[in-house]
């Protein structure tokens, strides 16, 4: 199996020297293994109400990530100082709502993947994070 691997040294809740082992730079949700249904029910999306939103925001750019219950988007702006301004809006609404988006950024371009880890997949916060992505996008 090749990939890359490393040391994780956190707090004293981990051992100190775990090692794993990554094949591959899409990382899969960390949580899946351990959770089957969501964490909160305040946040589920009933299928008909996910398929109704995924749909509307399909239409504004987003995609299925193959393999995962989450959505994907790439946007891009004119420079960097623009992208890392977009960046900075979205971190604060993310602290906000305690969601935080899994993102990859290289110069004015912008790839976001939403998806909720303590449930496994998409949730109501995810279609919230989405949308405000879209209206922050616009006003850039």
């Amino acid at each position: 199996m090749s990939g890359l691997m490393f040391t994780l040294r956190t707090s004293s809740s981990w051992p100190s020297n775990r090692l794993f082992r990554v094949s591959s730079l899409l990382l899969p949700p960390l949580y899946n293994n351990h959770l089957s249904k969501m964490s909160s029910d305040s946040h589920w999306l009933s299928p008909e109400d996910r398929d109704q939103q995924v749909i509307e925001l399909r239409t504004k750019g987003w995609v299925d990530v193959e393999g995962r219950d989450a959505i994907f988007k790439e946007l891009h702006f004119k420079t960097f100082n623009q992208a890392f301004g977009f960046m900075s809006r979205v971190a604060l609404q993310a602290e906000k709502m305690n969601h935080h988006p899994e993102w990859f950024n290289v110069y004015n371009k912008v790839q976001i993947t939403l998806t909720t880890h303590d449930c496994g997949g998409l949730s109501k916060k995810d279609i919230k994070m989405a949308k405000f992505i879209d209206k922050i996008a616009l006003s850039m």
